[in-house]
């Protein structure tokens, strides 16, 4: 036979309460002390009533909650049917097992028990996004200093290259002086004008100045 338990509260080793809602199955094994002690059915589920939450609440007394819920509830269990079965042996009557049919928080403390899983889960986030703003900070600052070493690398190899270019064509200049002095003369004399008397320019100097000097004729002519 099944006898099913109103739910009740009991409280944990951690002092929390549950609200445990369990059913034991049982058997007459001694007919004519069954009759002496509990007469009926209906005696028989009173004694068990007793023994079984008495039993029950004891042994839950000595668990915390996440034990009862989800590590050793087989075990508990075990140990209240086996508890149960002894005293029931008085009646003529053998417990074959006793179950937790469920096992939950009492309602007026459901939602407290939610604020604080809720505020805990935000105060994590919180955590993690306060977490990855400093990362990003890092990892932004370090990419600025990348940055400004990258381009104070590549200005002064561009700067390097310039002054070694200048250098030489300083030299080729300075070979080609060499060489030929007058050609040279000429050659810097073109680039000035090319540089100087672009389109729209009007420029007033003496006709006798050295800076026209090859737009006058050879003095043989």
């Amino acid at each position: 036979m099944e006898y099913d338990a109103a739910a009740a509260n009991i409280m944990t080793d951690d002092k929390k309460y549950l609200v445990i809602d369990n059913y034991a199955r049982w058997k007459i094994i001694d007919p004519l002390k069954f009759y002496q002690t509990v007469g009926s059915e209906f005696g028989a589920q009173e004694r068990l009533d007793d023994i079984v939450f008495s039993e029950l609440r004891e042994e839950i007394a000595r668990h915390s909650l996440t034990e009862i819920v989800s590590v050793n509830r087989k075990q508990i269990m075990d140990k209240v049917a086996e508890q149960c079965n002894q005293k029931a042996d008085d009646y003529g009557i053998q417990v074959i097992d006793v179950r937790i049919k469920r096992a939950d928080l009492p309602q007026e403390v459901r939602q407290s028990v939610y604020d604080r899983m809720k505020a805990e889960r935000e105060r994590i986030a919180k955590k993690y996004r306060s977490e990855g703003e400093e990362e990003a900070v890092k990892v932004r600052a370090q990419t600025d200093k990348d940055k400004t070493i990258l381009l104070a690398d590549s200005y002064m190899l561009a700067e390097t290259t310039k002054g070694k270019g200048d250098a030489e064509a300083v030299k080729i200049y300075a070979q080609a002086y060499e060489k030929d002095p007058e050609f040279y003369s000429f050659v810097r004399t073109l680039e000035a004008y090319g540089n100087s008397l672009g389109e729209g320019t009007t420029i007033v100097l003496p006709g006798d100045s050295e800076f026209f000097k090859y737009f006058s004729p050879p003095e043989d002519e």
